[in-house]
């Protein structure tokens, strides 16, 4: 729900509603409200209440900065361990995200774009680095959510057709510059939020 936006910056939810709503009990929510807000993807409120928090434009250049310096570096490393399957496992994604795209569908482009790049991230195999960067998106989503159902997938070009053939001809700066690109591109969009 965090990760591909279907919760909107700001929004407040309870307890219970995310109960109904995910079809669990009460100890694993609690448990995964827990986890979210420790990792600041959600704010406790009080009265059984927690919301996303509501991003300024320094926190999306406070992510942008982090996500910088670890995603390129990440898939450089996987990059060094890939293997045809995995590689041909992302052009699936990828294949499905363009559709996504084409059929201006913005969750399910929220999904792929999630799963191409954790799909080249495990391949790094580096929980730490893996870890922080779920941490990230989790708070980015949202923002990139809101602007994508702004505007529609139709200003959604991704990079991941450089991701793929710098894959594919083992070039390991390549993968690193091409992840690199498409994050400031989605930066880039994002970005206009705030002006």
């Amino acid at each position: 729900m965090i990760l591909y936006g279907e919760l909107a910056p700001g929004q407040a939810v309870t307890i219970y509603g995310l109960v109904d709503e995910l079809d669990v009990g009460m100890t694993p929510v609690r448990e995964a409200i827990r986890r979210l807000t420790a990792e600041g993807a959600l704010v406790f409120q009080g009265n059984r209440r927690v919301c996303l928090p509501d991003l300024g434009a320094q926190d999306l250049e406070d992510i942008a900065f982090v996500r910088r310096s670890i995603e390129p570096k990440l898939a450089m490393q996987a990059a060094e361990n890939i293997t045809p399957d995995v590689i041909e496992n992302m052009k699936a994604i990828d294949a499905k995200l363009n559709d996504a795209i084409a059929k201006g569908n913005v969750l399910d482009y929220m999904r792929y774009n999630h799963q191409f790049h954790f799909t080249l991230y495990a391949e790094a195999q580096s929980e730490l680095l893996h870890s922080m960067v779920s941490t990230l998106w989790l708070r980015y989503g949202p923002l990139y959510r809101v602007i994508s159902g702004r505007w529609g997938t139709q200003q959604l070009v991704d990079r991941h057709d450089e991701t793929i053939a710098a894959l594919s001809n083992g070039d390991v700066k390549g993968v690193g510059d091409a992840i690199l690109a498409d994050m400031d591109q989605g930066f880039d969009i994002v970005r206009k939020l705030f002006d």
